[in-house]
């Protein structure tokens, strides 16, 4: 198992000027040990090195969980927030995210049954509450109303954008994980979305955290 103190190191450039909290550290060891242990057995992702799914995984999903408390995507004045993770994958970037706003209803929408399976072993061994598990296509979900849906790393990015603005709600938000050259804007409604922003995401050259709203 990596050390705390190494996930810890690896984790600084992605929380600015402090470091991250220690329960935080221990619970991404969890999930860390996990993830390499069934990437053993079914394709969870093609990093297989610790230390890189550390940063290219946990970090860039812990940047964007933190852009999206610092804009005020995940409070609602008290209510409890809704959060999508459209294509979660392993997890990414949804996992992350609710362990830095547990308060945060999160649905992480995964097709794949086994990637499914592996979703709900991590929600067990972290003891997450409030967040659940959609085994079936994102296509099929029709309520169009969470304050904020995220978006890394899938496949056919056209048509899965298509899908994720829809389940955006009034005044909510689409966070999309992305390379610079995928131009997410272009694939919006030229109309009821407004401040587009985007965030470099560390130890990346073309990475960022887009951010757009839509209007209520």
């Amino acid at each position: 198992m990596l050390e705390a103190a190494r996930i810890s190191a690896l984790l600084t450039p992605f929380f600015a000027d402090h470091h991250p909290p220690p329960q935080l550290i221990a619970q991404l060891q969890t999930y860390l040990d996990l993830l390499l242990r069934w990437n053993a057995r079914i394709n969870l992702t093609a990093v297989r090195d610790p230390e890189q799914i550390v940063t290219r995984h946990f970090g860039e999903s812990l940047l964007a969980g933190r852009v999206l408390l610092q804009c005020g995507a995940l409070d609602s004045g008290g209510e409890a927030t809704t959060l999508a993770d459209l294509g979660s994958g392993a997890g990414l970037p949804g996992i992350p995210i609710k362990l830095l706003s547990p308060q945060t209803h999160t649905t992480l929408i995964e097709a794949n049954h086994k990637k499914a399976a592996f979703l709900r072993e991590v929600i067990r061994h972290l003891n997450l509450v409030d967040i659940e598990v959609f085994c079936r296509r994102a296509e099929t979900v029709t309520a169009a109303n969470y304050r904020v849906v995220a978006l890394r790393a899938v496949e056919k990015f056209e048509s899965a954008m298509q899908v994720a603005w829809r389940l955006v709600g009034p005044d909510g938000t689409l966070c999309l994980l992305v390379g610079k050259g995928q131009h997410p804007e272009a694939h919006l409604p030229q109309h009821g979305w407004i401040h587009h922003n985007e965030h470099p995401i560390p130890l990346s050259q073309q990475r960022v955290v887009f951010i757009a709203q839509k209007m209520a």
